[in-house]
């Protein structure tokens, strides 16, 4: 069986790939998502596609006769063309819970980073300024305890962050499409989440119905001075109306992991902005999460010669 990673992979991410697939009796290809001639080769007699970010679409599959499984190296399948799939017979499975952890350790970096506003003063160190800095800026941090964090979606992520908040002073509110019994904090509509939070932390899949979810109208119904963090993904947020609130300084700062276009286009006004903390999409990314993630990765692939179910399919 031949399984192909499309992916800009380290060195490190490389060596697990093969250690792994070589356990599990899989011959395996890595090919950066830039090089389409490559992946043309590779993915000609490939069995399986190891997805993780650059769209998957029909003609893809199309280049890969034999491809009976894509398999997400992580959760959400909106770059997956589901249709397509089907249509072929190929199956689509991701991996929920893989990397709730190291989610949720980036998540609360960028909330501190953004409260402390850590991107202004790293460069004034660095400078030799970091003794004089503007003083103005000395009022806009701020500390976690006594601030109310929000949750759109309470899934694998809220769930490990909330406690720790809670331990730093917060008060934890959230909304969620089912109950959750078990959560640490209170559950309430989306209107009173919007209205009370001071940190927005946005957890929520991308479907129909999430898409533009934070619209400039439900950022205009968050308190001046709240900050927004965005782990999850980038279409759930209007980008433009965001960079607005955040130039004018109604909204006091965002950490953003995702975009609504990726890779960031060096005009977004986002990138200018000094109350803007930013990273490529990497809060998944640790060797740690990689390492979890092909294990299933590789079950699948073993289950699918085998004609086992497939751990967590989606089509």
């Amino acid at each position: 069986m031949k399984a192909v990673l499309q992916y800009r992979a380290s060195a490190g991410f490389i060596a697990e790939l093969a250690r792994q697939g070589a356990a599990a009796g899989v011959q395996v290809a890595a090919v950066d998502e830039t090089d389409e001639a490559a992946f043309a080769r590779q993915v000609a007699d490939a069995d399986a596609l190891l997805h993780v970010l650059k769209p998957v679409t029909a003609a893809m599959m199309d280049q890969a006769p034999k491809l009976r499984l894509i398999q997400k190296l992580g959760v959400g399948v909106n770059t997956i063309d589901l249709e397509a799939a089907r249509a072929r017979g190929v199956a689509v499975a991701n991996m929920p819970g893989a990397n709730s952890q190291a989610v949720a350790e980036m998540t609360l970096a960028l909330m501190l980073a953004t409260l402390r506003r850590l991107t202004y003063f790293d460069p004034l160190v660095r400078a030799g300024e970091g003794w004089r800095p503007d003083l103005a800026v000395l009022d806009t941090v701020g500390e976690m305890a006594g601030r109310t964090v929000g949750f759109l979606g309470y899934g694998g992520v809220p769930s490990r962050l909330a406690p720790a908040l809670k331990a730093l002073g917060a008060e934890i509110i959230y909304t969620a499409r089912s109950p959750k019994p078990d959560a640490v904090g209170t559950a309430c509509g989306l209107d009173e989440l919007l209205s009370r939070a001071d940190i927005l932390s946005l957890h929520a899949p991308l479907t129909d119905e999430t898409r533009g979810i934070i619209s400039r109208e439900a950022l205009q119904r968050l308190k001046r001075d709240a900050i927004l963090i965005n782990t999850a993904r980038g279409e759930l947020v209007d980008q433009a109306a965001l960079a607005e609130a955040l130039a004018s300084g109604r909204l006091r700062g965002a950490g953003l992991d995702v975009f609504a276009g990726e890779p960031v286009d060096p005009s977004d006004p986002l990138l200018r902005l000094p109350n803007v903390v930013l990273a490529p999409h990497v809060a998944w990314l640790t060797p740690e999460t990689l390492a979890r993630s092909l294990e299933i990765a590789f079950d699948n692939c073993r289950r699918l010669v085998a004609g086992e179910p497939l751990r967590n399919q989606v089509v």
